[in-house]
């Protein structure tokens, strides 16, 4: 399994799975993607029907991990990720909202952010990468609320890992604020910027581009630039379409987004082979991806403050691997 970045002008230049989620962000600037997307066949997507959440995880992160990780391993993490989801369905689906409307619920992790499906599965990944190679790492994340708040509770007491958040002062919400803030792990860092989540995300990636920086105090990520985040969230999409009923037609996945990584994800799950009718994509007044598909033109304007505050983004990181992808 090869992976290039997006901003490569030699798209022959490939890392493998080991180095794309230890880097998080490629050394360029730019974000990692597979140089082909792994497809499932008509038979492997008819076996998912009768797995567990655990089974079809595996199923999905085994093609993107190469000879870094086996089957076996990725269960182990699989089970060791979801097992403090406060339901037995870690995805519940709530069935026929109305006569074709499902609802995916993806809250009822620690957090209660769908941000832990990634996190904890990508804390359990690090630490058998860092084990293997008997390193340690400094993890810098940007959050609007949800990332930075998963992304701790993954984290904290991890001795092989100090975790650094940054979140704009004042613009996340005050339940996202004391899950940050109130853990009392050596390991766990806040750093409260005067700014916006966009301000936040830029220094997180200023910091990547400063190779000296980056490589004297073994910065990682744990944003949605890093490439395991996006993997993780693939299988959730092929658990949805498995609990359709057989006749169902392919669906149509309406997504909230911000930073584009949830329906990006939607869109490497069609990729693979998921049958997706179209992909709908949510904003909130911070519309700059509405704007786009209305116009062509994306231009950024000021972040306004909303009581959707994972959603109040200007710069939709993201984007880029979906634009890479297409051309």
């Amino acid at each position: 399994m090869h992976y290039i970045s997006t901003r490569s002008h030699n798209t022959k230049t490939t890392s493998n799975f080991s180095s794309v989620i230890m880097e998080g962000l490629a050394s360029d600037g730019g974000l990692y993607i597979p140089k082909n997307f792994p497809k499932f066949s008509s038979l492997e997507l008819e076996n998912m029907i009768n797995m567990s959440y655990e089974e079809l995880c595996v199923e999905v992160i085994f093609k993107y991990c190469g000879t870094c990780l086996t089957k076996e391993e990725i269960k182990i993490i699989a089970l060791d990720s979801y097992k403090n989801f406060g339901t037995n369905d870690i995805a519940p689906i709530i069935i026929k909202v109305t006569d074709n409307i499902n609802i995916l619920e993806l809250f009822h992790g620690p957090t209660l952010a769908f941000k832990d499906f990634a996190l904890q599965f990508l804390s359990k990944v690090f630490n058998i990468l860092l084990e293997r190679e008997g390193k340690k790492i400094t993890i810098i994340g940007a959050t609007s609320g949800d990332t930075g708040s998963a992304a701790i509770e993954a984290f904290k007491n991890n001795s092989l890992a100090n975790i650094i958040i940054l979140h704009p002062e004042g613009k996340v919400s005050e339940v996202q604020r004391r899950q940050m803030t109130t853990v009392l792990s050596d390991n766990v860092h806040n750093i409260a910027i005067d700014g916006t989540f966009d301000d936040c995300q830029n220094l997180v990636k200023a910091m990547f581009n400063d190779t000296d920086f980056r490589d004297r105090i073994k910065l990682s990520a744990v944003n949605s630039i890093n490439w395991a985040r996006i993997m993780a969230q693939i299988a959730y999409y092929f658990w949805a379409w498995s609990r359709l009923d057989a006749d169902s037609e392919a669906p149509v996945f309406a997504v909230p987004t911000g930073n584009f990584g949830n329906v990006f994800a939607a869109y490497g799950a069609h990729q693979m082979g998921l049958p997706v009718k179209n992909l709908s994509v949510g904003s909130n007044s911070n519309d700059i991806l509405t704007r786009f598909f209305a116009s062509g033109s994306m231009k950024s304007s000021t972040v306004n403050p909303t009581i959707s505050p994972s959603m109040d983004i200007q710069i939709s990181s993201n984007f880029e691997r979906f634009l890479f992808d297409l051309y």
